[in-house]
């Protein structure tokens, strides 16, 4: 009882900044209200089994800007730990974690997105960035059909008869080769920010699957996630499976088109039985349920388990994913049809935006969420910084 009351009143002293633990210095305000919420619930440690940051989070006494953008992306705002704080609003310690941590993952994606200006641009304009890239890109490509008399009529031969191969591979290739560099940078910078050595093939396999399966958004005790109030469920995780699953589907359906167009001399269009179709489709409709479920539930979604001001950001990402799918399924059923240019200007307007602004938004948490997984695997089978003296 006693360690209770002491455990309580350290809370409390923390809550109201008379503490002098966490280095303040050099974090932004909402680092710091992240390092002040781990305190406290460093304190507390009612919800250490929940997922990997409770546990991660023990491991450190104090929280600097590297620890706090490890533990936020490790986060996956499943909202079990709000609804379980006795300290959560209105209690006067305001303990948010889902909230807090995810105002922190939007700073990482500036931090160490590159280059730095356009992770600045996205993170004040996203949706707008997004919608207007969309437009411009298909306006782009319209006008020069229109120029050429080819934006409207029924065309023999597939799309590469509207563009030809190698046009699309000089549009879609610096486009695709930028996304994949600077996200390489952004991981690598955030990567070496938190040191924690090489990972070995246990750490490296437990990493995968947890990516896979999505483990911890299973809301610590397998009931699945709060979303809407209380009530446990497992919606998100499973719209996020489609989601993720359909959208690896597309890109195989892409990687095999390629290989048979490079390597085996097989042009498109492919039959409807052809792998790479049979992939685009199963993996398009998979993508639009997904991010159709994905977009109910963040119109459902308490206001107390999100940031609010992020809110068009998702909502425009969610909504790019579901119009490449579309658009791209469209594009199956216009064939031979005079509305196949248009519908092709349109799709590849909306696939060209979702791949400029991949490295800036809501796609960069995915990559960045597997490297704290990674990190976490690897730091769970080391000695911990308190075993070690580091206090």
């Amino acid at each position: 009882m006693q360690q209770l009351e002491a455990l309580t009143r350290e809370a409390r002293a923390l809550a109201q900044g008379e503490a002098k633990v966490i280095p303040i210095h050099a974090l932004t305000t909402d680092e710091a209200e992240v390092g002040r919420i781990l305190q406290i619930c460093n304190a507390c440690r009612y919800c250490e089994g929940f997922c990997a940051v409770f546990p991660a989070m023990t491991r450190r006494l104090e929280f600097g800007k590297a620890d706090i953008h490890y533990l936020a992306n490790l986060c996956h705002n499943c909202g079990a730990c709000l609804h379980a704080c006795q300290y959560a609003p209105p209690h006067e310690f305001a303990v948010n974690v889902p909230k807090s941590m995810a105002k922190v993952r939007l700073t990482t994606y500036t931090d160490y997105a590159w280059p730095s200006a356009l992770g600045v641009l996205y993170k004040r304009n996203g949706l707008v960035l997004s919608l207007a890239l969309v437009l411009g890109f298909t306006l782009f490509m319209t006008l020069g059909l229109a120029a050429n008399g080819t934006l409207w009529g029924a065309v023999n031969g597939g799309f590469y008869a509207i563009f030809p191969h190698n046009l699309l591979v000089g549009l879609f290739a610096p486009v695709f080769l930028f996304a994949a560099l600077a996200l390489g940078v952004g991981v690598s910078r955030f990567w070496r920010q938190e040191e924690v050595g090489p990972p070995s093939g246990a750490a490296l396999g437990e990493a995968v699957h947890d990516v896979l399966s999505l483990k911890y958004l299973d809301g610590g005790q397998g009931g699945g996630c709060n979303n809407a109030d209380d009530a446990f469920t497992h919606a998100r995780r499973r719209f996020h499976h489609f989601t993720f699953y359909g959208f690896m589907l597309c890109f195989a359906a892409t990687s095999v088109a390629t290989l048979y167009h490079y390597f085996m001399g097989w042009s498109a269009p492919y039959g409807f039985t052809s792998l790479p179709k049979l992939l685009g489709i199963s993996g398009g409709i998979s993508l639009m349920v997904g991010t159709g479920g994905l977009f109910v539930l963040n119109l459902r979604r308490h206001p107390l388990q999100q940031d609010l001001e992020q809110r068009p950001m998702d909502r425009g990402f969610i909504a790019l994913l579901f119009l490449t799918a579309a658009t791209g399924l469209m594009l199956m059923l216009a064939k031979g049809s005079a509305a196949l240019p248009l519908t092709l200007c349109i799709h590849l307007g909306c696939v060209m935006a979702l791949f400029a602004t991949m490295p800036y938004g809501k796609f960069a948490h995915g990559i960045f969420r597997c490297a704290a997984l990674l990190k976490w695997t690897i730091e769970r089978r080391q000695p911990s910084r308190l075993q070690l003296g580091d206090d």
